[in-house]
């Protein structure tokens, strides 16, 4: 597993990881603290869950298979110290976290993970329930962990591209942020230009489509209601005689025009109001009903002479109009029904239909216009790709130099590095470099991809001594290594302790190992302890002082903590490595 953290200042530091019910470990909390750190322990004891338990805080995948057998939930609790003001600080803040001063520009930071059987887990961060992806988001800016699979990832052309970039700093940072800002903008507008060509046949039958539709409705032109209206116009058309004999039978009952022995209502009312009238004298009563009467009169009058107009109003030539009527209708139906809204939708149509047809005849200035700015954009990222490249060729050049003066003490004295940094124009998001790593074992040989010239021993030599030469430039807060030193031994292994002590003066550095000459460095000692009483293996954790480091140097360096000449030279080694601090 690896992080990889790049151009960082912030300074930060595990104080305490915290594990319960993970893998063999029950119960264990691990004092860690700014320095160099070294867990030891024998084989199965349990000191790789330590690199397991960190990597859940950080982001890693969840494994319900990671539980130790029995029990519900793992959980791993982790406590930094971190930089109020930094990058940590802010995205925890905006996660909902909190964080609790510690002083001096500091504050203290707890991250928690859980994991239950089935795979399940849940994240904290600041004493809020967060998504996992926020962990990683977070870890990118606490920690770097290498591994034995680091090895493997060490010969991959992207990693060696990436640790060159980390090396250049902000300067290869920036000029990598503008080649991928002319980047997207190229691939973009390539991808604009294909994708109106690939489609021109398509296109031009659409706005040939288009607009024999828009030639459609802008002949009929309709306007919305017109065919709620047309209905109604129908249904009164249809029904034309009907009408007028009810309207003259309803006028000739109120005012009768035909002959004077016909009654009307207007006649009837008048006879009824003249002979309250004449009595009224006797009593006043029946001049108000005569009254009343009077306003009735007016208005039939007036229901009267509102028939009149209708009638008047009626077409003497209704079927003509009916038959207009109903064809208009018959071509406004035969439209609504290509559209699923109806009438309103083809109306809405129009607008957005001729909006598209102006589009789409714009395709052949759009397509020229596309062009030149293809060649423009791939003008300008080629000349941001040569720039980015002759740093990378510059700080390649450096970064070889300073490697293989670490190499020399990590007991490699004839072995070189040499960076090559190959161009092209077959760009990518990162550029169109291909970078290599190839190391030169010895005067005189050629050099070859560490992927095919270096040992695993050699490998582990290389990538820590890339480290501590890029963590000048671009210092990292927190180094985990899990075992990185397999395969090394002797004086390799004492120049890997002193390369480690040395990293941890700018950095905090954990380290898992079998090699008791790499512990002997550490000024913090932390011994993984196996027990097997009962059915179920656990461990626990234990800090140790200088006599039980004495103690567990010897059981590293003979396998018998009690060898007199064991302890002798466990004592020597712990003193070589204190002088050296």
């Amino acid at each position: 597993m690896a992080w990889t953290v790049r151009g960082r200042r912030q300074l930060s530091v595990i104080e305490e990881l915290v594990i319960r019910d993970l893998g063999v470990i029950g119960a264990a909390s691990l004092p860690l603290g700014a320095g160099f750190t070294v867990l030891t322990g024998e084989t199965g004891a349990g000191k790789t869950m330590v690199v397991t338990a960190l990597g859940l805080l950080l982001g890693e995948r969840a494994d319900g298979q990671t539980l130790r057998r029995g029990s519900v939930a793992a959980v791993v609790e982790g406590h930094w110290v971190v930089d109020s003001r930094g990058p940590v600080a802010a995205r925890v803040i905006e996660a909902g976290g909190e964080l609790d001063p510690a002083g001096a520009g500091k504050a203290a930071l707890v991250i928690g993970r859980s994991v239950n059987a089935e795979g399940r887990s849940r994240a904290f961060v600041g004493g809020r329930s967060t998504p996992v992806g926020v962990l990683g988001e977070i870890g990118q800016d606490l920690v770097v962990v290498h591994g034995q699979s680091d090895q493997i990832r060490l010969r991959s052309a992207s990693a060696q591209r990436d640790a060159l970039d980390r090396f250049g700093g902000a300067e290869i940072a920036n000029q990598v942020e503008e080649f991928q800002s002319r980047f997207r903008t190229w691939t973009d507008t390539q991808s604009e230009l294909e994708l109106l060509t690939t489609q021109r046949d398509e296109r031009i039958r659409e706005a040939e489509e288009l607009k024999a539709a828009i030639e459609e409705i802008e002949k009929l032109n309709p306007s919305q209601g017109e065919d709620v209206a047309l209905a109604e116009r129908a249904e009164r058309l249809g029904n034309l005689e009907d009408l007028r004999m009810a309207a003259a039978v309803a006028h000739e009952q109120l005012s009768s025009q035909s002959a004077e022995d016909v009654p009307d209502a207007l006649g009837l009312l008048e006879t009824a109001r003249r002979a309250l009238e004449r009595v009224s004298t006797h009593d006043a009563s029946l001049g108000v009903i005569a009254e009343a009467i009077n306003n009735a009169s007016f208005a039939v009058s007036d229901a009267s002479a509102q028939l009149a107009s209708y009638l008047a109003g009626l077409d003497a030539d209704g079927g003509l109009e009916l038959e207009a009527v109903q064809e208009r209708r018959a071509e406004l139906s035969s439209l609504a029904r290509k559209y699923p809204g109806g009438l309103a939708e083809a109306i809405e149509f129009l607008a957005v239909g001729s909006r598209r047809l102006m589009e789409l005849d714009q395709d052949s200035d759009r397509i020229e216009q596309l062009n030149q700015e293809v060649t423009e954009n791939r003008n300008q990222l080629v000349e941001s790709g040569r720039q980015l490249s002759d740093l990378r060729r510059k700080f390649a050049a450096e970064l070889s130099s300073r490697v293989t003066e670490e190499l020399k003490a990590l007991a490699m004295a004839e072995s070189e590095l040499q960076i090559e940094v190959q161009s092209g124009e077959d760009f990518t998001v990162s550029g169109g470099d291909q970078v290599s790593f190839l190391l030169k074992p010895h005067r005189g040989a050629e050099p070859r991809p560490l992927g095919k010239g270096a040992s695993g021993g050699e490998l582990s030599r290389v990538m820590l001594a890339i480290e501590v030469v890029i963590a000048a430039t671009d210092p990292v807060p927190t180094f985990i290594f899990d075992e990185v030193d397999a395969g090394v031994g002797g004086a390799s292994a004492i120049e890997i302790g002193k390369r480690l002590f040395r990293l941890s003066k700018s950095a905090q550095v954990i380290v898992v190992t079998h090699l008791p000459q790499v512990a002997a460095f550490a000024n913090n000692h932390l011994r993984v302890l196996k027990s097997t009483e009962g059915e179920i293996t656990e461990s626990s954790i234990q800090q140790l002082d200088e006599e039980q480091r004495v103690e567990e140097l010897t059981r590293m360096l003979s396998g018998l903590t009690e060898s007199e000449s064991g302890l002798a030279h466990a004592r020597e080694l712990l003193k070589s490595a204190q002088e050296f601090a």
